[in-house]
């Protein structure tokens, strides 16, 4: 998921610019798209705190290698933000994908992608609690919207299961992924003023680290096992994909078009999920799954253009 710059690039033509942006923040939200079929195929080829562990370690040595220069830069005033930084890391990175990969176990990737799609409404809700940012009327309306699309979908389309809570364990796990990274994406507001790919390699570092410990409770559980060679192939996929690529090719979207812009391209992770499930997965699509999805991104499109 995204990691945002902040200003935009200026010499060049702007419609060049502006196609090459374009295609580069499709193509990394096509990466963050595949990560839930990436999340469902892992299931039974490698423990999911282990991925979580191999992605970030993976993540940290190809970042190394392309921006050392960058933390060796930065690294004066990210020390002084190590402990917010690290609490950053935490939960959009740490937190967020030991959720993500655990609720691959228990919940179809429609579910995934369709409840992925909330995030922007926690970032909504999560700007108001931190800094008293106004919800307008049409924001409010779209945070409705957003919320009945992921209970839809959790219901299965029987909204009567509501009573109970009867979502399923995955579902339960998503929505918590996704406050963490709202809770991760507000945050950022007070992110150090340093390139976005050195405070991007630092976290990664934090990342793996923290996750260490959770990798050592899977093996002391006995739920340990050593990945096939599909897993290990999971592992590649996931760590040049969805971790490294996508973050480079969307730091650049944001560079050349500014962030608000590259924002909206966001609304198209649950799209592909929702896709890549159907076609690569071969899930069935049910009419719930188009109705929360329509209601997911509505809800967004609306946020948008009340803001």
């Amino acid at each position: 998921m995204p990691h945002t710059t902040t200003s935009p690039l200026s010499p060049g033509d702007p419609g060049t610019i502006a196609t090459r942006a374009y295609a580069m923040l499709v193509f990394a939200t096509l990466c963050w798209g595949a990560n839930a079929i990436f999340g469902k195929l892992a299931v039974g080829e490698i423990p999911p705190m282990l991925l979580v562990s191999t992605r970030w370690a993976g993540a940290l040595l190809l970042m190394v290698v392309f921006a050392r220069s960058h933390v060796r830069r930065d690294w004066p005033v990210i020390r002084g933000r190590l402990l917010f930084i690290s609490s950053l890391a935490v939960m959009g990175f740490t937190g967020f994908n030991v959720l993500f990969y655990t609720a691959a176990y228990s919940t179809p990737a429609l579910n995934i992608g369709i409840i992925q799609g909330s995030i922007p409404v926690f970032v909504l809700i999560g700007s108001f609690l931190a800094y008293r940012t106004r919800i307008k009327s049409l924001q409010f309306i779209g945070v409705l919207l957003t919320i009945s699309g992921v209970l839809f979908v959790g219901s299965r389309g029987d909204l009567s299961q509501l009573a109970g809570l009867a979502f399923n364990l995955g579902d339960w796990l998503m929505i918590a992924a996704c406050a963490l990274y709202g809770a991760y994406t507000v945050g950022l507001r007070r992110r150090p003023a340093t390139s976005a790919l050195g405070l991007f390699t630092i976290m990664a570092g934090i990342a793996f680290i923290v996750s260490l410990p959770f990798s050592l409770a899977e093996y002391s559980v006995g739920d340990f096992y050593w990945p096939s060679p599909s897993g290990w192939a999971i592992v590649a996929l996931v760590t040049i994909f969805p971790s490294f690529l996508a973050q480079i090719f969307f730091i650049h979207g944001v560079e050349m078009i500014g962030p608000n812009r590259a924002g909206v391209f966001i609304n198209l992770v649950p799209i592909f999920s929702s896709v890549f499930a159907v076609f690569i997965l071969g899930e069935s699509i049910e009419v719930y799954h188009i109705t929360a999805l329509g209601l997911v991104l509505g809800g967004i499109w609306i946020s948008e253009h009340g803001k």
